[in-house]
């Protein structure tokens, strides 16, 4: 491999683990396989990532800040009001739904393996789950939004069901015009 960065090396690291998990299931996502996908040796691995743990953990901090930086990048883009938190939460979801296989498999390798390796995830969620109870709309209502985007991408992720694109366009215009009716409900 021509000379890289230590700290990219870290990143293609965390690249070839999300690679391996995209591609099979948590069980291929050994030290030695992910150094095989990243073209590292098994020691270059260790040296950034000291166990299988530690590796799940960093996939699972980088999967929040993805997730966080998602949803900001969409909140930047609607305008100001009400509707904005929910309707950047539903532009986000949609995203993900549509580009990647769901809920970021890295999140559900985390907390099977590893649980506290998402106390970033839970910490977030605990966040915005109490932004949307602010929204000043019925109770429980803007949580309801967030746990109904949840369990769609957990429902792809697990393999319960796949939306094709006209179903999951239709589902998440649904999800669109309840994020509009929320803030309507809190104006």
């Amino acid at each position: 491999m021509a000379h890289v960065r230590r700290a990219d090396r870290a990143e293609i690291i965390l690249d070839a683990a999300e690679a391996l998990l995209r591609r099979s299931d948590a069980r291929t996502l050994t030290i030695d396989a992910v150094a095989a996908e990243a073209r590292l040796s098994k020691g270059g691995v260790l040296h950034h990532y000291a166990s299988k743990d530690a590796l799940i953990a960093a996939l699972a901090v980088r999967r929040v800040g993805l997730i966080r930086d998602g949803i900001a990048a969409r909140l930047a883009e609607q305008p100001p009001g009400p509707a904005a938190l929910p309707l950047a939460a539903v532009a986000h979801a949609r995203q993900v739904y549509t580009e990647e296989c769901g809920f970021p498999d890295a999140l559900l390798l985390a907390s099977a393996e590893n649980p506290a390796a998402v106390a970033g995830f839970r910490a977030f969620l605990a966040d915005l789950l109490e932004q949307m109870a602010s929204l000043g709309c019925r109770p429980g209502a803007g949580e309801a939004l967030i746990f109904s985007i949840l369990g769609l991408m957990l429902t792809r992720s697990l393999g319960f069901h796949q939306l094709d694109g006209a179903e999951a366009t239709r589902l998440f215009d649904a999800l669109e015009a309840q994020a509009r009716a929320l803030a309507a409900e809190g104006a």
